[in-house]
């Protein structure tokens, strides 16, 4: 998969989150042009840094993909730049969890519903009608195994992750025939230095890292996926 992205331009939404900063190496890595959504900092360095010779395929823009104005603008700042769009994939995401429904801290209903469904809406609605009107393109959503197997302890977490799940698979019979594929990605526990730091005493070795889920993602929106449409893939 060297080259295979050579001639794609791709979003990466939180790009420099734990799980998105791999997604965003790997693309980089298989020759994409890479726009990520990401806070201006060490991370964004660090990323720049890691990404060596190919950080000049890489474009960050500061912007807040719950804010629906400011995320069509950048869409339109990739269009005006590229005249394309061939892949969206949305890493942004939240956890906040560990008490029963009742005990939930106040704004946990909210905060879980904007990190967790309103970005994928949010960006789906800036890219798919570009992508949409070229004929061709990729839109995959990192939600949680919690979608489909929620837990104790996470109850809008989980109800977070089943809405964006069940948003994108209506968007993927919306878009069906129009050569706009939809999936979803499920991961369990991804290993990352948050989450290590939130549960230090977890067996670590049998979490996800990010980098394997990162290939996962690349597979997607590869033509090898090109029969893939509307799927929720566990990993």
């Amino acid at each position: 998969m060297a080259a295979e992205f050579a001639d794609r331009v791709v979003l990466v939404a939180g790009g420099t989150g734990g799980l998105g900063t791999a997604v965003t190496l790997a693309f980089l890595k298989a020759g994409a042009v890479t726009c990520i959504t990401a806070r201006e900092g060490e991370a964004l360095e660090g990323l720049r840094r890691d990404a060596g010779e190919a950080a000049g395929r890489l474009q960050a823009r500061q912007v807040d993909v719950t804010d629906e104005a400011a995320t069509a603008e950048y869409v339109r700042e990739i269009m005006a730049r590229h005249q394309r769009l061939d892949v969206l994939v949305n890493t942004v995401g939240g956890y906040r969890g560990g008490r029963s429904l009742w005990q939930a801290e106040a704004g946990e209903y909210e905060q879980m519903l904007a990190l967790n469904l309103r970005s994928g809406y949010v960006l789906a609605r800036a890219a798919a009608p570009v992508m949409r009107a070229r004929g061709q393109g990729v839109i995959v959503n990192v939600a949680s195994r919690a979608a489909i197997e929620p837990g104790p302890g996470a109850a809008m977490y989980a109800a977070s992750k089943a809405a964006a799940l069940a948003l994108m698979q209506s968007l993927a019979a919306e878009l069906h025939g129009n050569g706009v594929r939809v999936n979803s990605v499920l991961p369990s526990m991804i290993d990352t230095p948050a989450n290590r730091k939130a549960m230090p005493g977890s067996d670590f070795s049998q979490w996800a890292q990010p980098a394997d889920i990162a290939r996962v993602i690349l597979f997607l929106c590869s033509d090898d996926a090109r029969l893939v449409h509307g799927a929720a893939i566990p990993v």
